[in-house]
């Protein structure tokens, strides 16, 4: 066993990423960098949200660890105001803490479901908080008051949303995709049934708000636009694949300055891609774990990503004793994360 635990161990880090410290206790369930500054919050399966201050000169990189709030059980998921001052977190306690990071502030709950929250967003402009849960319902919330200013029944249980104002993409169980215009936001704009054949596991609206990307237990990545008459640009692609082995797509992010994006996956890789020219731009070498969450900061000179057991083999699988969960720190070069000119192949 000895042997084996070594092996494992060498391949943690391929790419050679920095490692933020100390590690949560288990699995990342969720990273999310400030859209203002260089800090990381992650939320963990141990009750735990935490934050860090990343600072990097040149190809050098630190990490500080600056304070942490909990639970009263598993945080999955968390997102931050657009003015980077407070975090929101969610989880298995079906509710949602509002924490006034920069001002030393303690968390107070600002909403509550019947089920675990899963997915949420700050909707900049409404100033209101978007949270989903798998009570089959979506929330908006005025943080001042107790009550949501609406609640928007979904068709099943929500997996995952994602907002760029006035875009709104949700994705349930079932395969529905529900997309809102955040200008109307009590009523469904459209409804869509997935372009992938299996459970949606991750969407992230487009920066341009023209469409979005969605991804599957499948190992696969759908890239939808809106626009009827954008139809013909829509495809799918497969990824994190090795040989029969099929793994979950489980993060999807636009870098915020060249439009291409990461996805990550079970496969313990994490690769970038430019949806327009249709080329994958860098494969990244597997970590030996899955890679469940990744974020980018708030330039895309940093990219944010856990290594951890993600559940999806079940407790059986899982040996808390020779377990890890690891935060690592990549910093994408030019040449990995900017589209490059397709390369004509004389057909048309």
């Amino acid at each position: 066993m000895a042997t084996f635990g070594a092996a494992a161990n060498a391949n943690s880090n391929p790419n050679k990423s920095y490692e933020v410290t100390p590690s949560p206790g288990d699995s990342i369930s969720s990273l999310s960098f400030s859209p203002r500054a260089d800090i990381l919050v992650a939320t963990s399966w141990d009750n735990h949200v935490r934050c860090w201050e990343i600072s990097r000169s040149g190809t050098s990189i630190a990490s500080a660890p600056k304070a942490s709030i909990s639970h009263d059980q598993p945080v999955l998921c968390s997102a931050w105001k657009d003015d980077g001052t407070t975090v929101f977190s969610g989880g298995c306690d079906k509710q949602a803490k509002m924490w006034p990071l920069l001002s030393g502030g303690q968390p107070v709950t600002v909403a509550m479901h019947e089920g675990p929250i899963v997915a949420m967003a700050w909707i900049p402009g409404m100033n209101l908080l978007a949270t989903g849960s798998w009570d089959r319902t979506l929330k908006y919330w005025d943080t001042r008051q107790q009550n949501p200013v609406h609640t928007q029944q979904l068709p099943d249980k929500c997996y995952a949303l994602s907002v760029k104002h006035p875009l709104m993409v949700v994705g349930t169980a079932d395969r529905n995709l529900i997309v809102f215009n955040l200008q109307n936001p009590q009523t469904e704009f459209k409804r869509i049934q997935s372009p992938l054949k299996y459970q949606t596991r991750c969407v992230t609206a487009f920066p341009d708000q023209q469409g979005f990307l969605v991804g599957s237990i499948e190992g696969r990545v759908g890239v939808h636009h809106l626009d009827d008459s954008q139809q013909t640009k829509n495809f799918t692609f497969k990824c994190h694949r090795d040989g029969n082995e099929i793994y979950s797509v489980n993060s999807l992010n636009f870098h915020p300055v060249h439009g291409t994006f990461a996805t990550a996956g079970s496969d313990g890789a994490f690769n970038f891609w430019d949806k327009d020219s249709k080329q994958r731009l860098k494969a990244m070498a597997r970590c030996n774990q899955p890679i469940p969450c990744s974020s980018f900061n708030h330039d895309g000179s940093i990219y944010a990503y856990a290594a951890c057991y993600d559940w999806s083999k079940g407790a059986e699988n899982h040996n808390p004793a020779t377990a890890k969960s690891s935060i690592f720190l990549h910093l994408p070069q030019e040449n990995e994360v900017k589209a490059k000119p397709r390369v004509a192949t004389g057909r048309k």
